[in-house]
């Protein structure tokens, strides 16, 4: 059985890199708690920001490109970096984990579910959940589209998000 798409970066743990991005998010939520004019731009930077899974998927079809036309047009012994590159790959999508993933976190690369946090604390911060009714006002959340209302991870959802929300107005 393979994990779950949510726990897939999250596996094995990245103490310092999550440490750091959690701090820079941190920061940069008390930054717009003090300048809500300048939310929205940072949200259209947010709705720009690639994933870590994305980010590995581009840098793995750049490098197995490259190794293929170096393998075929020079040295064959380079077909083995596109071969290396396909088995991190086939590494990442049964356990989530592959080799580049922590260099990849300790650049600030974030997941999914990293992003939208920010960026539903930073429209927390906007006021854009104020008429939403208490009991659902992290329902806007819920489109990652791999959390569904009700389970276990909606739950971690709300309650990462909320934390986030209460470590900006600290």
């Amino acid at each position: 059985m393979t994990p779950s798409q949510q726990a897939f970066t999250e596996q094995p743990t990245f103490s310092r890199a999550d440490r750091r991005i959690a701090q820079r998010v941190a920061r940069r939520l008390s930054y717009y708690a003090m300048r809500p004019t300048e939310i929205g731009p940072r949200l259209a930077e947010l709705d720009r920001e690639w994933p870590v899974d994305r980010m590995l998927m581009a840098n793995a079809a750049t490098l197995s490109i490259a190794g293929l036309l170096a393998g075929v047009l020079g040295d064959r012994r380079l077909l083995l970096l596109p071969a290396a590159v396909a088995g991190f790959l086939l590494q990442h999508a049964l356990r989530g984990w592959c080799p580049p993933l922590p260099l990849l976190r300790g650049m600030g690369a974030r997941t999914a579910e990293e992003i939208a946090l920010e960026r539903y604390a930073l429209k927390a911060l906007r006021g854009d959940f104020r008429e939403v009714p208490r009991a659902g006002a992290w329902l806007p959340a819920l489109e990652l589209g791999a959390v569904e209302p009700g389970t276990p991870a909606a739950v971690q959802l709300h309650d990462r998000a909320a934390a986030a929300l209460e470590a900006a107005r600290r």
